[in-house]
Formats: structure tokens, C-alpha cells, sequence
């Protein structure tokens, strides 16, 4: 299948050569926007997502943040793929992806963008939920069941930001959430009667009323911020 954007490659902080997923908004644009991957690499469906947001008005980057290790990495849903992708994220520290989220937002700057955003899956909702601490030129975050957040609980968001968990996430049980809520009292967090990878329409998992209305949230938050 197409898709609207292509990759192209940047440079992050420390000097690697990172490739990102680009894709321009249509119509009138509403700021740029930072998409985080799963820990499968920019795949097809995230490209699909990144698409998506820039039929709503926002300049798309997609960073492939394995790209130290492994060049434009895309897994599938087997174990064994699963698996180096886990192998692959345990290598990837938390400077490197905190570097490459700079780099996209500087970019989207220098693009023109005056505001600038950032949402994540999974792996990527921990890295929005760091990149909302850290990252420089953001305005707001959306972070979709980032399991690794409770690892820095003791960070505060700098930016307006929200949290979407599903309910029936065995791998980030209802105490964890409640752990996140309580330390953040000013970060909403949303819980969806729903499994992990909710948003997902390429697993089984996939949950189309909790997906739209945790959209519906993220677009209302970058509307505002």
C-alpha cells in the first residue's frame, strides 16, 4: 500500500544518522507532531498513523530509533520478532531516544512550525512521556500505554499531557496507573475498557470506539495547548 510521506534522514545530537518517517501536513497546517513507534520499528501501521494526523493539519515525524543498531527496522507480531525488538529497545538508552526526539521537534521548527507535539505507542508512550519531561519546543503530549512511564514517575512533565491505558493491560496493571496518577495529580489519565495495543488495527487487540475517543482526547489537547 502507499503512503503519503517518505523517509528521509536526519541528524541527532550525539551524530547519528537517524531515519524518519516525513509526511506533510494537508490543508491548513496546525503545528508539527512528533509520532513514536511501538517497539516494532516504523512499520507500515505507524506510517498509516502518521498519515493520518497530517490529513488533520500536522507536519509528521517518525523517528526509527533502533537506527544505531539496526537500519529501518520493521517487525512483525512473531515471537521471534518480538524478541529483537526487545533486544533492540533494551540497547536503546534513554539519551539516545531524548536526542532523536530533539532533533524532530528542531526540524519541525525549522520547518515553520510554531507549535509542536508528540503522541506514542506503547515503547512510544514511555518515550513521549520522557520527551514531555526533557525535549525542548513542545507543546503538549499524548502518551498511549507506555508501560516503561512508571521507570520515571519521579519526572515531571514540563508540557500539558495526558496518559491513555487499557484496563485489560495485563503488562501495566491497574496499581501501576494508579501509581502514575497519583504522583501527577495534574495529568489526566485516561483507562479505556480496553487491552494493550488498543489502537492497534493490526492486532487482535484493537479496540475502534476506545482508539477514537483516546484520538479525540489527543486532538483536543494539541487544539488547546
Amino acid at each position: 500500500m502507499s503512503h503519503k510521506g517518505q523517509m528521509i534522514t536526519l541528524k541527532s545530537g550525539d551524530g547519528a544518522d537517524i531515519l524518519c518517517y516525513h509526511v506533510k501536513a494537508e490543508g491548513a497546517r496546525k503545528g508539527g507532531l512528533v509520532l513514536i513507534m511501538e517497539i516494532f520499528g516504523v512499520t507500515d501501521h505507524i506510517k498509516d498513523l502518521c498519515d493520518g494526523y497530517t490529513a488533520r493539519g500536522y507536519d509528521v515525524l517518525s523517528p526509527q530509533l533502533y537506527d544505531r543498531q539496526v537500519k529501518d527496522f520493521k517487525a512483525t507480531y512473531s515471537q521471534e520478532d518480538i524478541q529483537k525488538s526487545l533486544e533492540y529497545r533494551a540497547k536503546t538508552t534513554t539519551e539516545n531516544f531524548v536526542g532523536d526526539v530533539q532533533m524532530c521537534v528542531d526540524k519541525l521548527k525549522a520547518d515553520g512550525n510554531a507549535k509542536t507535539f508528540i503522541t506514542g505507542y506503547c515503547y512510544g508512550g514511555t518515550v513521549s512521556w520522557v520527551a514531555a519531561c526533557r525535549v525542548k519546543g513542545l507543546n503538549a503530549a499524548s502518551c498511549y500505554y507506555g508501560g516503561g512511564i512508571k521507570d520515571f514517575n519521579n519526572e515531571n512533565p514540563k508540557v500539558p499531557t495526558i496518559c491513555h491505558f487499557g484496563e485489560k493491560d495485563h503488562g501495566i496493571p491497574m496499581d501501576v496507573v494508579r501509581t502514575i496518577e497519583k504522583a501527577h495529580p495534574d495529568v489526566p489519565v485516561y483507562v479505556y475498557d480496553a487491552d494493550h495495543g488498543f489502537n492497534s488495527d493490526r492486532r487482535n487487540n484493537y479496540d475502534k470506539a476506545a482508539a477514537e475517543l483516546a484520538l479525540k482526547r489527543t486532538l483536543e489537547l494539541f487544539e488547546k495547548a
